[in-house]
């Protein structure tokens, strides 16, 4: 494969593995499986428990473990054709998927502030306008 078209491949990989980690690990749909998980990490009586169970809350852990996922599915290597392309790729896709993962939980932070100030400023206003009116 050529490397222009492996590492389009690499960017567009990242994708669904960046979803399904963060999907997992943060989103609400599966809070109750993570909570569970969460409390496991750290009452399991083994390390080896403790330590499954925490993979599931780690976003970046996680991530690991679903690029392995793809990479059986997708038979991905990068710039090399045997053993060294897969692992290679591995540490390739996790690291551009958690890049992936941080932009949007960046983009996500700042959408809050602003739906807080926007919220902020209109409280302001209509005290303003009560003010006025009285």
């Amino acid at each position: 494969m050529a490397l222009g078209l492996q590492i389009a491949w690499l960017f567009v990989l990242a994708i669904p593995v960046a979803c399904v980690a963060w999907t997992v690990t943060q989103e609400e749909i599966f809070r109750e499986p993570r909570d569970y998980c969460k409390r496991q990490c750290t009452a399991a009586p083994s390390l080896l428990e403790r330590k499954f169970y925490y993979l599931f809350t780690c976003e970046f852990c996680f991530s690991h473990y679903i690029t392995i996922l793809f990479l059986f599915l997708t038979r991905y290597k990068l710039l090399m054709e045997d053993w060294r392309g897969s692992v290679l790729a591995l540490f390739a896709l996790v690291w551009i998927s958690n890049q992936y993962m941080s932009i949007y939980a960046r983009l996500r932070l700042d959408i809050k502030h602003q739906r807080i100030a926007i919220k902020t400023e209109a409280k302001k206003e209509a005290r303003v306008s009560r003010n006025r009116a009285a």
